[in-house]
């Protein structure tokens, strides 16, 4: 089967995350970095899940779920940048991450939308 670009791009963005945290870890950062690394490669992995999903309510939930990591993502993203606990800057990671969101986003109101409309 063909890699999907959200499949892709999560995936790109999690090796990211990782480089991130490792820097943090050396910036004896562990809290944030922790928790970025948690959810930041949750999404990718949770769309794998999606994309092997048993059946469309399946697909739409892990999809959901990803679109939730991602939002969480961004917020740790943000927190990092706001508090300045490191000079690391993370500006082009949570552009990437509003990518995602918005991928997401798109797939998982779609996903809903035809399931709603196969019960119709």
């Amino acid at each position: 089967m063909k890699e999907s670009i959200v499949q892709k791009k999560s995936f790109q963005f999690s090796l990211q995350i990782i480089a991130l945290y490792k820097k943090l870890q050396i910036e004896n950062e562990f809290i944030i970095s922790k928790q970025l690394l948690r959810c930041g490669t949750s999404i990718g992995a949770n769309i794998e899940e999606a994309l092997a999903g048993q059946s469309k309510k399946d697909f739409a939930a892990k999809m959901a779920i990803s679109s939730k990591e991602a939002r969480e993502t961004k917020y740790w993203l943000r927190l990092l940048k706001e508090s300045e606990l490191t000079l690391l800057d993370v500006n082009s990671l949570i552009l990437e991450i509003d990518e995602l969101i918005k991928i997401l986003t798109s797939i998982v109101k779609t996903s809903q939308k035809n399931i709603n409309d196969s019960k119709t």
